[in-house]
């Protein structure tokens, strides 16, 4: 498969999803190897939705610690019981916040973040990882973005 993404820039935001899982799918489908994988997965995001900050949070000693990500720098560990990282973790659930600062306890990586969706990777009935996804305008996720978001994440139970 070459590594190279063909998404036409006039679609939709579902038209794009719709375009870009398969491709995502078939990318990841020979490699065996988690940071391989969702290095190529981020990548795949940011070039398509020109995301502010998107990554993976990977549970690693009691807490989340940071993964392939595409982006500014990016706080390094979490707690599970911190932030919308925490919360997605904790409540074992996508989690969509439309304005940052009015998410309680809610922790500024970045002070240009203002909206976020964070969707958990459950696998045996444990969360190994969060997708975490940044925006810099106020409420720019919705329901489109979760059903795919989530698509792609129950792909992502295969890698660990």
């Amino acid at each position: 498969m070459a590594e190279d993404l063909f998404i036409d820039t006039t679609l939709s935001k579902e038209e794009k999803y719709k375009t870009l899982l398969p491709q995502i799918e078939a990318l990841v489908a020979p490699e065996t190897d988690l940071v391989a994988n969702l290095s190529n997965v981020m990548a795949a995001l940011k070039e398509t939705f020109n995301f502010f900050w998107v990554g993976a949070y990977l549970v690693k000693e009691n807490q989340l610690v940071l993964g392939p990500f595409q982006g500014p720098v990016a706080c390094t560990r979490i707690p599970f019981h911190k932030g919308v990282c925490g919360a997605c973790y904790t409540r074992r659930e996508t989690i969509l916040v439309p304005d940052v600062e009015a998410f309680p306890g809610h922790i500024a990586c970045s002070s240009a973040s203002k909206s976020e969706i964070v969707v958990p990777v459950i696998k045996d009935g444990e969360v190994k990882m969060v997708l975490d996804v940044d925006s810099d305008q106020l409420d720019d996720f919705d329901e489109v973005d979760q059903k795919y978001l989530e698509q792609l994440m129950k792909l992502a139970e295969n890698w660990f």
